[in-house]
């Protein structure tokens, strides 16, 4: 997915340890005036990763013949991986690795954009309702210039105290995802029950979000409403989720470890430095074979937005709640 925005921010992104957070999310159209929004949770000046973990968009319930459904024409990006996962609807996906593929409810698309991709997604003529949520993840230094790829992963359910779990990243549960990354994370869709209480045993050395798409839920004992992101600092060997409601419950669990590098963000770019991201749109704008072409697609691609008039700046993340028990309780943000 793109970063639609005529006037994006530029972040400077470094991760902290510890703490539970409340974050909401700040809505983004994508797209022209009938486009839908999106609800976005990551980047934000509280916090800006969760892991490697830096970029969260949530979308839908979304009627197609209203919004217009998703059109994105083809768009550049660097230095990371994206990772697709819906709820309902379908998206086409068409990238300059040559990959004609479908995004379905339950599976996972990851496709890494390394040293230059293009794709464009298209929601197809069958869906009536779009709902779902579009992830990226940063590649560390060291991987950063790897070469175009794109997985698909379709996990099973795993059904355990009231909840139903599907797991599309990491290890959870006993069982470990196939999908390679380049740096430890987790990712799991979770359904819970009206009144479950689910209990996950997690790496104490990854810090974590939860995103409620459906109801509400407690993360470690904290409240987090639909479209919230709870956050949950280092240190916890074990994770509770709860649902106080009458109605089934839904959310997306992120984890990872603490990034320990500074990115920049800005558009479609995951750089680290001002000149480099600067580079990077030069060369998407004169159509370098850097990002190669999308083809199939009935339509012209993106433009890049003009770069910021200063230079672009760092927005760190917070220092974290110090000495809270993970399963303390949390105020919101």
């Amino acid at each position: 997915m793109s970063n639609v925005e005529a006037d994006p921010a530029e972040l400077v992104c470094a991760t902290t340890s510890g703490g539970v957070e409340v974050l909401g999310a700040r809505e983004v159209p994508l797209g022209g005036p009938r486009a839908m929004t999106v609800r976005r949770t990551l980047p934000q000046r509280s916090r800006t990763m969760i892991g490697a973990w830096c970029f969260a968009d949530h979308y839908g319930p979304d009627d197609v013949s209203v919004s217009g459904g998703m059109d994105v024409a083809p768009h550049p990006h660097t230095g990371l991986q994206t990772a697709s996962w819906l709820f309902s609807g379908e998206v086409e996906h068409r990238d300059s690795l040559g990959v004609h593929a479908l995004v379905r409810p339950g599976e996972l698309n990851l496709m890494t954009a390394g040293r230059g991709i293009c794709h464009s997604e298209v929601s197809t003529p069958a869906t009536t309702v779009l709902h779902g949520v579009q992830l990226w993840i940063a590649l560390p230094d060291a991987h950063r210039d790897v070469p175009r790829d794109f997985q698909h992963h379709a996990p099973e359910p795993v059904a355990v105290d009231g909840a139903v779990v599907r797991l599309f990243l990491g290890t959870l549960l006993g069982r470990t995802s196939p999908v390679r990354t380049f740096t430890p994370l987790l990712g799991a869709e979770v359904v819970l029950e009206p009144g479950a209480r689910l209990a996950l045993d997690v790496d104490p050395a990854h810090e974590h979000g939860v995103l409620v798409d459906l109801g509400g839920v407690e993360v470690a004992g904290t409240a987090v409403a639909r479209g919230d992101l709870g956050y949950v600092g280092t240190g916890a060997a074990s994770l509770v989720l709860a649902n106080p409601g009458d109605a089934p419950a839904r959310a997306v669990l992120l984890g990872g470890e603490p990034f320990g590098e500074e990115l920049v963000m800005w558009w479609n770019f995951v750089g680290r430095s001002h000149e480099e991201v600067a580079a990077h749109r030069e060369a998407w704008q004169r159509g370098s074979d850097r990002f190669g072409e999308v083809v199939g697609y009935p339509g012209d691609r993106l433009p890049a937005p003009p770069m910021p008039t200063g230079r672009l700046r760092p927005r760190p993340n917070p220092a974290p709640h110090p000495g809270r028990p993970a399963d303390a309780p949390a105020t919101a943000t």
